[in-house]
């Protein structure tokens, strides 16, 4: 199956490879100064034996145009996500995003496009275009309409990182668009966040089951 990634739209165009310093925290996610200026959030959840579990998720980069084969236009940005396996097992990861999930705030019964290319992020790609993300068009010409799917082990004291794009018809991509991936006991969580006050378009927060993993007991670490 196909995979999707993560966006940032409109409001956001003029500066779109400047991330923006994040503004709100919640219990789900504390803001990680220590990575690089392109993490957005970062959750780190401990086993028994305190062994820890970290998942990082970037802001957008890219806002770029994309006509698909019916000549729909879209405009498209790409997220990463990066787990990191601090415990002494492997982990199963598997997350799914299906068709139609997230509704555009200003289109009822239009939706972004939500796909995970098969392509592995690594950490030298962060200051490319993209994330260092190539040869995208054919991936999204054959995926764009189908769910999206990511499988993959992570062994002990390893790191695997994988791209999210979001795609949205330009007549509904206004605001800013901050995402996220998070885990609640073994299941995976993606949220989107809109705020569309800049642009006086509704602002939308949805999260949605998109996953699992096998990993168990392991709760999230509280910020100090």
């Amino acid at each position: 199956m196909c995979t999707v990634l993560m966006v940032v739209f409109c409001a956001s165009c003029g500066r779109q490879n400047k991330p923006d310093s994040p503004k709100e925290k919640t219990r789900y996610e504390t803001q990680d100064a220590s990575a690089s200026s392109w993490i957005y959030t970062k959750y780190e959840y401990t086993d028994s034996i305190g062994k820890s579990l970290i998942i990082q998720n970037s802001f957008p980069k890219g806002v770029t145009k994309y006509t698909n084969p019916d000549g729909e236009v879209y405009n498209y940005v790409v997220f990463f996500n990066r787990v990191s396996n601090e415990t002494d097992n492997p982990l199963e990861l598997k997350i799914e995003f299906p068709v139609n999930s997230y509704e555009v705030p200003p289109l009822p019964g239009k939706y972004f496009n939500v796909l995970v290319p098969p392509d592995t992020m690594t950490l030298d790609k962060e200051s490319l275009f993209n994330y260092g993300l190539t040869d995208l068009k054919p991936f999204l010409d054959t995926c764009i309409h189908k769910p999206s799917s990511l499988k993959r082990t992570i062994n002990s004291k390893e790191s695997s990182g994988f791209y999210v794009v979001i795609l949205c018809l330009v007549e509904g991509a206004h605001g800013v668009m901050r995402t996220g991936l998070s885990l609640k006991g073994q299941n995976l969580f993606y949220r989107i966040k809109i705020d569309g006050s800049k642009s006086n378009t509704k602002s939308s927060d949805k999260e949605i089951q998109i996953g699992s993993i096998n990993l168990k007991n392991l709760m999230l670490k509280k910020s100090t």
